[in-house]
């Protein structure tokens, strides 16, 4: 029963890639903080050190 009341709760909603729009929005939210981060701290040496760390990451994974 509940499983049928699940089904047609989900079929009536219709919310099929909301999620895929909630990544895309975080995803372009994280990069406008670490661009201003980066441009703010551009003498300190903050924009290299995530440049750096970044490629740590990226390096890591292969």
């Amino acid at each position: 029963m509940y499983e049928l009341m699940g089904r047609t709760h989900a079929w009536l909603a219709q919310e099929r890639g909301q999620g895929t729009v909630e990544y895309v929005g975080l995803i372009m939210l994280l990069a406008a903080v670490m661009a201003v981060v980066a441009a703010a701290g551009k003498d300190a040496g903050i924009a290299a050190t995530i440049v750096n760390k970044l490629k740590g990451a990226i390096n890591g994974i292969t």
